[in-house]
């Protein structure tokens, strides 16, 4: 069963880094689009980054372009995305998702697998 679990959310200043990880398991992962959502309250779920099956292509949100970096390793069956300067409109819940298509479509949020989500919270 392919499934995706994320981790390292947590409180965090505004500027503050943060790493988040995401493993995966019961699928072959190196064939994949990665990439990382996010959902604030009240708000819909939205494309952040995402990363090629190769890690030769990304693309990001143009609110975090400069400060985050997606990335993968296909020998560990992992992605990362590390925030940098975080600000409070960062605040959400992250998730993490894998598709087989492609990374746009991917980005436009119709992926095959999705995590269960872990909680960033950027105070003021």
């Amino acid at each position: 069963q392919a499934r995706l679990v994320e981790s390292g959310g947590r409180l965090v200043e505004a500027g503050d880094s943060l790493r988040l990880s995401c493993t995966a398991s019961g699928f072959r992962m190196q064939m994949y689009s990665m990439g990382w959502f996010r959902q604030a309250p009240g708000k819909e779920r939205e494309f952040v980054a995402g990363v090629n099956f190769n890690g030769a292509t990304t693309h990001y949100k143009d609110s975090v372009k400069g400060r985050f970096v997606v990335s993968r390793d296909n020998a560990n069956n992992t992605a990362a995305l590390q925030m940098n300067g975080l600000k409070p409109e960062d605040t959400g819940v992250y998730y993490c998702t894998a598709d087989s298509v492609g990374l746009g479509y991917l980005a436009e949020g119709r992926s095959d697998v999705w995590g269960q989500g872990t909680q960033v919270t950027v105070s003021s």
